[in-house]
């Protein structure tokens, strides 16, 4: 099925890519990787080649079954061009997406076309052992009802919530998942898909990879995804790249001190972003909130569930102008936009989107981070600036996760530090 290519390894990043090309190959799948189905004409304009170097390029890469001819496209006034595409048939991408809460994995094309998906309850407190055995399984499960075989796996893409030494594809402290530390999750998933590369990253980056491959990210050069939901992070797209830092763990905002005799955070610090405006403290102040009998339908929700809340109760109190949820859920956007202002007069992006459950609760979260936003940037920073919810919404993980294992398809032989993005 796969063409006979010699695998490479990069020094930055150690994952070895299935397919080598050169850099004036790199230069066609790129432009097929953006615009998907295009013609040879096409490529010269974007490539800036002649014709016959075009020619060239192009049949080298239908010869190692890299490129399809996919039908004609629409006439320019001469005949109808054949237009090409990345060869799908070459395999299969598997997708792993962990949250504090839950398991969504996917199975999908070399294009990125989800052909099947499977999602279910999970704690990642559990051991790695447990939980990458059901994510085998589940993949396993969708590769049998596929029809396709398991070699037919070219790559896998996994977002863990936790800081992630990219290099090595492992989690360093993760304070969610303290059986994770320095777990080697590549080449655990490695012995059950050989054929396979694995890449692993932060929840929060593949997110953010998934706004720019889907959402309302795509073309922008300069963007921060942050994820609220159990934990607090950020993916930061700078110069049309996830940023990830010198050690990977660039946007863990979760961890800034927003006030210093805060509540003690996961991490061992007091007053973190996360301990203070993540699901579990909104929960916390709502239950406060319920027993002291503030906020009607706080208490209405508190009495129904026999002397508990979710963070679902606290969102329909919100939606049912119940002041004291309100109240609650401004406080917590204020702090998150307290934090967000110091990253825009740092960074200057465009555009911020907020992902994960917390931006379940609507319009009044929203404003709150903005408010915070604009009173403490610097006019400059946020002249342009637009903060809204992800339009890829709960599917910006998983789809994230494909988005990074296609960039690693490809690796460019005169370059072996590049990839195809």
């Amino acid at each position: 099925m796969c063409p006979d290519t010699q695998a490479r390894t990069t020094k930055s990043s150690r994952l070895t890519a299935p397919f080598v090309v050169d850099s004036s190959e790199a230069e066609i799948l790129r432009a097929l990787r953006r615009q998907g189905k295009i013609s040879r004409t096409e490529i010269s304009n974007i490539t800036g080649w002649s014709k016959a170097k075009s020619s060239q390029e192009i049949r080298s890469l239908l010869n190692k079954k890299y490129l399809v001819e996919v039908g004609e496209g629409a006439s320019q006034g001469g005949r109808r061009p054949q237009l090409l595409k990345i060869n799908d048939k070459l395999g299969y991408i598997a997708a792993i997406d962990m949250g504090a809460t839950s398991l969504d994995t996917a199975l999908a094309e070399l294009n990125g076309r989800i052909i099947q998906r499977k999602s279910e309850i999970a704690d990642v407190r559990a051991k790695p052992e447990e939980l990458l055995a059901r994510c085998i399984e589940l993949v396993r499960q969708m590769i049998q009802e596929q029809g396709c075989r398991t070699d037919e796996i070219l790559g896998i893409g996994v977002g863990v919530p936790g800081p992630v030494d990219f290099a090595r594809g492992v989690l360093v402290a993760p304070p969610l998942m303290p059986h994770w530390e320095n777990f080697r999750i590549r080449d655990f998933m490695k012995e059950a898909f050989p054929s396979a590369y694995v890449v692993v990253d932060n929840d929060v980056n593949i997110m953010a990879l998934g706004e720019q491959r889907t959402g309302d990210g795509t073309d922008i050069d300069h963007f921060i995804f942050v994820k609220i939901g159990t934990g607090v992070g950020a993916g930061i797209i700078s110069n049309g790249r996830i940023h990830r830092g010198s050690d990977g763990c660039a946007g863990d905002i979760g961890h800034i001190c927003v006030d210093k005799q805060g509540p003690i955070c996961r991490c061992g610090n007091r007053g973190c972003l996360e301990a203070m405006a993540a699901g579990p403290p909104i929960l916390e102040r709502a239950l406060t909130a319920a027993q002291s009998g503030s906020g009607p339908y706080l208490v209405k929700f508190y009495e129904a569930n026999g002397g508990t809340l979710r963070l679902e109760d606290v969102n329909a109190a919100c939606r049912e102008g119940d002041e004291a949820a309100l109240e609650i859920i401004r406080a917590s956007g204020q702090m998150v936009g307290d934090v967000l202002a110091g990253l825009v007069n740092f960074f200057n992006p465009s555009h911020i989107f907020i992902g994960g459950g917390i931006s379940n609760f609507g319009n009044h979260f929203l404003v709150a981070i903005r408010r915070a936003v604009l009173r403490r940037s610097l006019p400059l920073a946020t002249t342009h600036l637009s903060i809204n919810f992800s339009r890829a919404g709960s599917d910006a993980g998983i789809i994230g996760a494909i988005a990074l294992a296609s960039n690693y398809l490809f690796i460019v032989e005169d370059d072996p530090h590049l990839m195809i993005v």
